[in-house]
């Protein structure tokens, strides 16, 4: 195929997805507002009679990751109100106290939600729907106030017992065996002959455990076997019938995501021209995995000392310091082991052009699609000095990357960002308490290489490696920065 078709094909599968995105939210009404300093949307139809449903995301994640549930609940009739953690989304009150005790963090968290469950009308019994960390939080909840129904995606809590949640809907991804098995042990609190799939009672106790196919612990969240489930279990509790059709939105966003990608391709030829630019600097295999190699063992050893722990998101300090060791490394081992580096400079004016693009591509087209449809990707003010921070390290590594692996084999990019992943596994084993956290960072850098890597490479061919690498550690940096949740060591927050 043409890559003129491939452009309008890239464009219709856009239009496509935008239009299935779309009419999930079309006659929903969002409504934003504040509950002390936490933010809610309420999801609802004019005149909505349903009942009201507190939805609440997971460790890392934000309101708009929940509304593929929010919103066909609310088509159904239903006024849902999700809201942002502390220390997540647009809320910029950090977490804090003691995240292994549940009179620390985990109190915080259900104060946190039952403000938001207090500030609603007194009309039925509010129903509570989250999703991972949410769960026994709101499992919590439920045993302190007066609820109505609890659906759980990805549920694990210590706190349920014979009698408490009395009523109880547990939805687990097929390849989520822990979680599934969980579920299972909750039904046989009731029934030790219970099964997944089945319903069971015992006296005013009601409860299911059901597996979403084909999913895993994020993609649950548009799961619609999981959305299904979950109205139905919502319509039995209230006696309502009102059912809607669970639209493709997991598929819809998935292809957006990677429509805006692949046209990012076009729109570099489109707007730079093609230029002189440095030609390819590959050394032999020996040398290559040297340049690798080096970095991804003495970062950890020479960074971990210089984290201080400053910045009020968990193990962005370390990141900043690690990424930018790793940059400095690489550059150095590129200089003794390849001879003269040549970064293209362009002048500039194009240079300067050419990165407002990609950056505002990066952020601006796929970062606010993702922020509508996807995951919070806009900032709050207590952010952008994290974001700042975060460029100091991520800009000189992604300048050294992009160097290195500047007209290089697929093999060879793929083996620089696994020596990056390696380096970081190596700190994590180095401080395991410490830097825990960095685990859960790994898919957001391997998403950001398949994304960004993609824009980066194509603006990269282009306009040359230093364009493309001073981009993309800002992008880089932005993504960190708002993805992650903020933390108050000192216990400060409220």
């Amino acid at each position: 195929m043409s890559r003129p078709a491939l452009t309008r094909l890239a464009v219709l599968i856009g239009l496509v997805s935008i239009f299935v995105l779309e009419s999930a939210r079309y006659g929903v009404t969002f409504t934003e507002r504040k509950v002390g300093n936490t933010p809610v949307t309420t999801l609802s139809q004019d005149g909505a009679d349903g009942p009201d449903v507190v939805v609440a995301h997971g460790f890392a994640g934000s309101r708009e990751m929940m509304q593929g549930y929010g919103l066909v609940l609310a088509q159904a009739g239903y006024r849902v109100h999700l809201f942002d953690f502390q220390g997540h989304g647009t809320n910029p009150v950090p977490m804090s106290g003691d995240v292994t005790r549940i009179d620390g963090t985990t109190r915080r968290l259900l104060d946190q939600t039952k403000s938001v469950i207090a500030d609603l009308p007194e009309r039925q019994p509010v129903a509570l729907l989250g999703h991972s960390m949410a769960t026994d939080v709101l499992i919590r909840v439920a045993a302190e106030v007066e609820t109505g129904p609890l659906v759980l995606l990805s549920a694990f809590s210590q706190a349920v017992t014979e009698t408490q949640p009395e009523n109880m809907l547990l939805v687990a991804g097929q390849w989520e065996p822990h979680l599934r098995a969980f579920g299972v042990s909750t039904l046989r609190m009731l029934d030790p002959e219970a099964e997944e799939g089945e319903t069971v009672m015992r006296g005013d106790v009601m409860r299911s455990a059901r597996v979403a196919p084909w999913v895993e612990h994020v993609s649950i969240l548009h799961s619609r076997a999981g959305r299904a489930d979950a109205l139905n279990w919502l319509n039995r509790y209230y006696n309502r019938t009102q059912t809607v059709s669970v639209p493709f939105t997991g598929w819809a966003f998935l292809a957006l995501m990677a429509a805006i990608t692949l046209l990012s391709v076009p729109l570099a030829q489109r707007l730079l021209p093609s230029r002189d630019l440095p030609p390819k600097q590959q050394p032999g295999s020996a040398r290559f995995v040297a340049t690798l190699a080096v970095p991804a063992m003495l970062t950890p050893v020479l960074a971990l000392p210089l984290d201080f722990g400053v910045l009020p998101v968990l193990v962005a300090d370390y990141l900043a310091i690690h990424l930018g060791v790793f940059g400095a490394l690489t550059l150095l081992m590129q200089r003794l082991l390849w001879g003269r580096v040549t970064f293209g400079w362009l002048g500039a004016l194009p240079m300067a052009f050419a990165i407002v693009i990609l950056v505002a591509w990066g952020i601006g087209v796929f970062g606010f699609a993702l922020d509508r449809y996807g995951a919070n990707f806009l900032p709050v003010t207590e952010r952008l000095p994290i974001i700042a921070a975060l460029i100091l390290g991520a800009v000189p590594f992604m300048v050294a990357d992009a160097q290195l692996v500047w007209k290089a084999s697929i093999w060879r990019r793929i083996a620089a960002r696994v020596a990056l992943l390696l380096s970081l596994g190596i700190a994590v084993a180095l401080d395991f308490e410490g830097l825990f956290f960095l685990i859960i960072i790994a898919p957001v850098i391997v998403l950001f290489f398949l994304v960004h890597g993609t824009m980066g490479r194509a603006f990269g061919k282009r306009a040359g490696p230093l364009v493309a690498g001073l981009a993309l550690g800002i992008i880089l940096a932005w993504a960190l920065g708002v993805s992650f949740p903020m933390f108050d060591a000192s216990g400060g927050g409220t």
